[in-house]
Formats: C-alpha cells, structure tokens, sequence
C-alpha cells in the first residue's frame, strides 16, 4: 500500500470526524510510520482490518476535502501569507535604501509585518 502523505495534513483538518480507531490507525500509519501488521498488533486486529480502516478513513476525508476545500484554503492562505511578508520586508527594505525615506511608509510596513506575525502565529 503507496501512502499518500496529504491524508496526515487532511488528519489535522478532518480527523474529528473519524471514528476514534479509524483516526488512531491512520495516525500510526501515516504520522508513526508502523507498518500494517505493527499497527495489527497494536489493535489485536488483521493487517486486513487495518487497511480498510485506513482506506474507509482516507475516503471520508477526502471526500469532505473535495466538498469543504479547507485544507487547500488553508495553504493558499499561508502562502499568500508568505508573499505579503516578503513584499512588506521589500518595502521596508526599500524605503531604507531610497534617497527620501519615509517614516509614513516605513509604519505602513512595519504595521504589515505586525499584522502577518500574529496572523502566522495564529
């Protein structure tokens, strides 16, 4: 069985809505890397029930992905993230090195960087 390692990012968004075997089985698979027979012996189940687990688990999820989209907001957001930091650092950076700096532009920017911190921090 091939992991597809966008099921651990998808665990962090969706996996409340598992089962509670399902979510651990999957976290041992995925974010544990054990094997399926390690994680057999963990649950005193088959490697067969593990792989059904994981794979009734792996649907779900990405069925709620492809309605709800959050985990692809999510990185398109921390992405424009980052590029709004990069262009507020551009800014600032400019500002700095130009003949006439500007403290207005100079707050401007710092107020970005501000603002995208405690964004990033969540």
């Amino acid at each position: 069985m091939e992991k597809n390692y966008e099921i651990s990012e998808l665990l962090d968004f969706y996996g409340a809505v598992l089962t509670e075997k399902q979510r651990e089985v999957i976290e041992q698979y995925y974010n544990d890397d054990l094997s399926l027979s390690e994680i057999a012996d963990n649950f005193g189940i088959t490697r067969q029930g593990v792989r059904d687990a994981i794979k009734r688990g792996e649907a779900s999820m990405l069925e709620l992905e492809a309605q709800m989209g959050v985990a692809k907001r999510y990185r398109t957001v921390q992405n424009a993230l980052t590029q709004l930091a990069g262009l507020a650092q551009n800014i600032r950076v400019t500002n700095e090195t130009n003949y006439s700096y500007s403290k207005e532009i100079a707050g401007y920017a710092a107020q970005m960087q501000t603002i995208l911190t405690e964004l990033d921090k969540g």
